[in-house]
């Protein structure tokens, strides 16, 4: 038997935000195994927890229900949030396909240990992850992928970012225009290998909807690894500063609202580092029997 807990991601209210599996114990899993699991609990993504093997504190493996990513942000912050509650820590190390994710908890205040008798879901707890630089470059399919969205331009540059998944951006007139979004998902999935997160706002205040069929998931309810190239998207192209933090609102279309935060570092215009962060609330635990 192989326990897991059900963890909302990007929200501190249960049955809100981004679902997530978490296996706890999945030394002596395959990766084929791994990837037949994710496909039976059909969330965005499932998240394997295993020992370390680089000096973390733990490593993680993340499946979608059709592919293994390298990195993802509501797996990350989830799983990094199950490995704090389990040890009592506020910081944690998780080893990742894309290289060691440190994730720092604003406290433990209420924390209640998860083997406790009845336990059905913890208090949500404020988390930061430090994410990889993203590379980007323009999207070779601009026009494709506007037609696929419906939709006839972009107020930014139409690229890619890259910091384990591949995500492009369009950026729209307004949240109205993003709200009305209606894609064609299977256009959209003919498009390989990437995420596509549509965007509108201003200042700090921004709405989001991310699009990822391509990878098995129709729309995302909350996209941490998609937050933090937006931020840097915003930055580079002068709508936001640098090192400021901005709010991102994605999922409510499918009933799952969601908050991120965002905010990019830069020196001499050279982004240095991407931090994303939200809250996460364990609300089911169960057995996986076969």
């Amino acid at each position: 038997m192989r326990p897991y807990l059900i963890v909302d991601v990007f929200t501190a209210n249960p049955l809100e935000g981004n679902p997530l599996a978490v296996f706890t114990a999945a030394d002596g899993l395959d990766g084929l195994w791994m990837q037949r699991i994710a496909r039976e609990m059909n969330l965005s993504e499932t998240v394997f927890v295993l020992e370390p093997e680089q000096g973390g504190d733990a490593r993680i493996r993340i499946f979608t229900p059709t592919v293994e990513l390298p990195f993802a942000g509501h797996p990350t912050l989830g799983a990094a949030y199950v490995v704090c509650a389990q040890r009592g820590l506020d910081v944690v190390e998780l080893e990742t396909g894309a290289g060691v994710i440190t994730v720092e908890f604003a406290g433990q205040d209420g924390l209640a240990p998860l083997d406790q008798p009845g336990l059905v879901h913890l208090p949500g707890l404020p988390g930061r992850m430090r994410q990889p630089v993203p590379a980007w470059e323009p999207y070779e399919r601009a026009a494709e992928l506007l037609d696929a969205l419906g939709v006839e331009s972009s107020r930014l540059p139409v690229e890619a970012y890259q910091n384990g998944p591949r995500h492009v951006y369009v950026a729209l007139d307004s949240e109205e225009a993003v709200h009305l979004l209606r894609p064609d998902l299977g256009a959209l999935g003919a498009l390989p290998g990437i995420g596509v997160s549509c965007f509108a706002g201003a200042g700090v205040r921004w709405k989001t909807r991310c699009f990822v069929p391509a990878l098995g998931v129709g729309e995302d309810p909350a996209t941490g690894s998609a937050a933090g190239p937006l931020a840097v998207h915003l930055a580079r192209h002068d709508q936001i500063a640098f090192g400021q933090q901005i709010e991102i609102r994605q999922g409510a279309e499918i009933g799952r609202p969601s908050v991120l935060l965002a905010r990019v570092e830069a020196v001499g215009g050279q982004v240095t580092g991407v931090e994303v962060g939200g809250a996460a609330v364990i609300v089911a635990r169960g057995e996986l029997l076969a």
